[in-house]
């Protein structure tokens, strides 16, 4: 293909790369630079029959005026980065001189609200992920297994919790571990605990997110993979059967590693969704005793009296630096096998 042809056949998605994905990067960078404006005060002094008092109050029309004259806020360069909300450097190290040991220095540090939601975030995405695609392709390869008549129901009934609203879903499971729910009520049961409570305990707070996490993301690992299967060669599998090999010895020598290509991708599509994870901490009511660092940025833009742009955005970049690192060996191991290939 010659390089102007080339040029002009990938042009518009590079025009709508830059358009949706780049200029909106920088614009978030560019506001994380920037913090609110103070609210102007206004003292004013009221005098009565027993003498006189000041009172002081927002001057809002001079407040609208600075934010007219100013709509990024006032610069602050990368002080929102490492103030208490975020890295923390002077609280890291002042907990660093002052604690006794590392148990109490990691306990200090989990009081932040930055770390406790990155602490969050990096257990949710290395537990969820390895399961959805482990559990997806034991689904794929029982599913593949089972009779013509049935895969159609079973299949079905497997893509239940994909097509449910990620919200919708963790409501649901959120009702039935209430006390007053299926689940929540059968466990005090068998624990003989009235007062058993899976949102009471951090502990099992995470383990519920946990695995309403896998249960939600598993039937997208599931139809790649059980996508995959239909397209492995008959003709290798056959050879391998004559030659003796046993069910479990096709599965690792043939299928495994022609699936790995596909274990890739779902790799990579589940470390950017499980690190951005949201939905379940809001649809559990969650956040007492787990946040992400997604939940920060939402909460940061849901204020009332006035919405932090600057730490959200602060926040954002640090999101998106966390997804690009998580991503970096899974680009470069497949780099480094592409060229092998090539070669």
């Amino acid at each position: 293909m010659k390089h102007r042809t080339f040029i002009w056949f990938i042009l518009p998605s590079m025009a709508a790369m830059i358009l949706f994905i780049a200029l909106p990067i920088i614009s978030v960078f560019i506001q994380s630079l920037f913090v609110e404006h103070e609210q102007v005060l206004k003292i004013t002094e009221n005098c009565g029959p027993f003498g006189c008092k000041q009172e002081t109050s927002v001057d809002t029309e001079a407040t609208e005026q600075l934010r007219r004259e100013a709509p990024l806020g006032q610069f602050n360069w990368l002080a929102t980065y490492t103030n208490r909300s975020h890295l923390a450097f002077a609280e890291l190290a002042e907990a660093w001189r002052s604690s006794e040991s590392l148990n109490d220095f990691a306990t200090r540090v989990m009081n932040l609200p930055f770390y406790k939601a990155l602490a969050f975030t990096l257990s949710y995405t290395f537990i969820v992920t390895p399961f959805v695609i482990l559990l997806g392709l034991a689904i794929a390869l029982g599913v593949n297994a089972l009779p013509r008549m049935v895969k159609g129901p079973t299949i079905f009934v497997s893509l239940l919790p994909m097509i449910v609203t990620p919200l919708v879903g963790s409501l649901i499971l959120f009702w039935m571990i209430d006390s007053e729910g299926i689940i929540g009520a059968t466990l005090q049961i068998l624990f003989d605990d009235p007062d058993l409570s899976l949102k009471a305990s951090p502990t099992l707070t995470w383990i519920t997110l946990f695995v309403y996490g896998i249960w939600h993301s598993a039937p997208f690992s599931f139809i790649v993979f059980y996508a995959g299967l239909q397209t492995v060669p008959t003709d290798t599998l056959e050879a391998a059967m004559i030659d003796g090999a046993t069910r479990w010895q096709r599965l690792r020598y043939v299928v495994v590693p022609y699936m790995t290509p596909l274990v890739t991708f779902i790799t990579l599509m589940q470390l950017m969704d499980n690190f951005r994870v949201f939905e379940p901490i809001v649809g559990f009511s969650a956040q007492a005793n787990a946040t992400s660092l997604s939940w920060i940025i939402y909460n940061d833009l849901r204020g009332y009296d006035q919405q932090l742009f600057g730490s959200a955005a602060a926040t954002s970049m640090m999101t998106i630096l966390g997804v690009a690192i998580l991503l970096a060996p899974v680009l470069i191991r497949t780099w480094s096998e592409f060229n092998r290939k090539v070669v």
